[in-house]
């Protein structure tokens, strides 16, 4: 999953992904929580739940890039 985001942003943007005792799994972009594995019912996420969390980042960066 990590090399998927790497792929699609690089080093451009900081992208948290997040591993701890107790199963606890996190994706956060710009210190916002994009995906908690608890959360989503203890699921590893899949290529989909990638996309999706890709999709919703795009949109976030295209609302900073708006802003500028």
């Amino acid at each position: 999953m990590v090399s998927e985001f790497f792929q699609a942003y690089g080093t451009d943007v900081a992208i948290s992904v997040t591993a701890s005792d107790g199963g606890r799994f996190e994706v956060r972009f710009n210190d916002e929580k994009i995906f908690d594995r608890k959360e989503a019912g203890n699921i590893y996420p899949s290529l989909t739940n990638i996309r999706e969390m890709k999709s919703v980042i795009n949109q976030k960066l295209e609302a900073v890039a708006a802003d500028d």
